[in-house]
């Protein structure tokens, strides 16, 4: 079937889920969309506290056995020349455990002495080389394969997913001139690292992960993580924020057989000639359904949730000092993140991971 053939049954299927069975929503103008958002009904959610004390107990022993699967499966690269390296399993495994205790390499060197007696490491390291792991090059490709990785347990519950991006400081400044109310001045701002991620909007767990400059786009990298995540589970509803409206990632939703729940922005219309189907289309679903749309497009609060709970529970600052080391422990704190959840998983869903190769 062809490209277009796709989108249009994809969206003869959208109609039917959201029209016919929305026909009571009131015609609301696309701007009383903020309104409509602040009268509906707040959703609450019941924890089960005995499966999550349970899960938070057991956190710290089960995340190093995860972890310790996880780099199992890492091919060893092959060394042609110079002193025997440590293991790569090792570097990983010390790089990300020291991200998950969030102290010091010095004060971390007891827990990863604990680690190394119970098997989890083939050596020993000295704390300055975890510095040195993490400025490694090689690392990052490794790390983001782990990230995803890392979320194949939870493929069979996760269905709906949601995209967003936020800044990690990196404790740098930068200067320049600015020129405002007719003087020059020196303005020191703090630099940052942009991540752009996908997740599940039932537990949380990140499924594709994009790194960027503080500058960069948020709707260019919306496709490469639809792609990754549509390798590995079943799409059903995608949620983003009016930063990532396009007719391209509308359509690109829609070929994945998934429903796009993409907010629009104040000023856009189905007027103009350069609109696509595609575009008109759903910007009428968008605009006369405001109550169904509005029920969907909810979960993309779920991707706030996921980096809050990085942020509160790693930290929001990186403390590397070069771009790769910040970009790798970036990328260390979002798979302690998805091991976390695995955690949290196996007590309140009753998943029962495993990352070794058969």
């Amino acid at each position: 079937m062809g490209l277009a053939k796709r989108v249009n049954a994809q969206l003869d299927l959208f109609d039917h889920g959201v029209l016919v069975h929305g026909v009571t929503a009131n015609l609301l103008c696309i701007r009383h969309a903020p309104k409509a958002r602040c009268m509906m009904r707040q959703t609450t959610y019941s924890q089960e506290w005995s499966a999550y004390n349970q899960a938070q107990v057991n956190e710290k022993s089960q995340f190093q056995s995860l972890l310790y699967e996880l780099c199992q499966n890492l091919v060893e690269p092959i060394q042609h020349m110079g002193r025997p390296r440590v293991p790569l399993a090792d570097r990983i495994y010390a790089a990300v455990f020291k991200t998950y205790s969030t102290v010091s390499c010095r004060r971390f060197m007891s827990d990863l002495q604990e680690a190394t007696r119970r098997g989890y490491l083939s050596m020993m390291p000295h704390y300055n080389s975890i510095f040195r792991y993490l400025e490694s090059e090689e690392l990052t490709a490794y790390l983001r394969q782990l990230i995803i990785e890392s979320s194949l347990p939870l493929k069979c519950v996760e269905f709906d997913f949601a995209v967003d991006s936020s800044g990690f400081c990196t404790g740098q400044y930068g200067q320049w001139l600015t020129a405002k109310y007719g003087a020059a001045k020196i303005v020191n701002k703090e630099n940052w690292l942009k991540v752009h991620l996908m997740c599940g909007v039932k537990t949380n767990i990140v499924t594709s992960v994009e790194v960027t400059s503080r500058n960069a786009g948020d709707s260019p990298q919306f496709a490469p993580l639809v792609e990754q995540t549509s390798r590995n589970f079943v799409m059903n509803q995608v949620s983003a924020d009016k930063a990532y409206s396009s007719s391209k990632n509308l359509s690109l939703v829609l070929v994945k057989g998934a429903q796009p729940f993409i907010a629009f922005r104040n000023n856009a219309n189905a007027t103009g000639k350069q609109q696509s189907a595609v575009w008109k289309r759903m910007f009428h679903l968008y605009q006369y359904n405001q109550d169904e749309f509005m029920r969907h497009y909810h979960k993309r609060s779920n991707v706030e949730t996921t980096f809050s709970m990085i942020k509160a529970k790693f930290g929001e600052r990186l403390r590397s000092k070069s771009h790769t080391a910040q970009v790798n422990e970036v990328l260390c704190k979002i798979l302690c993140h998805n091991l976390c959840c695995v955690v949290q998983s196996i007590y309140e869903l009753g998943i029962e991971p495993t990352f070794l190769a058969e």
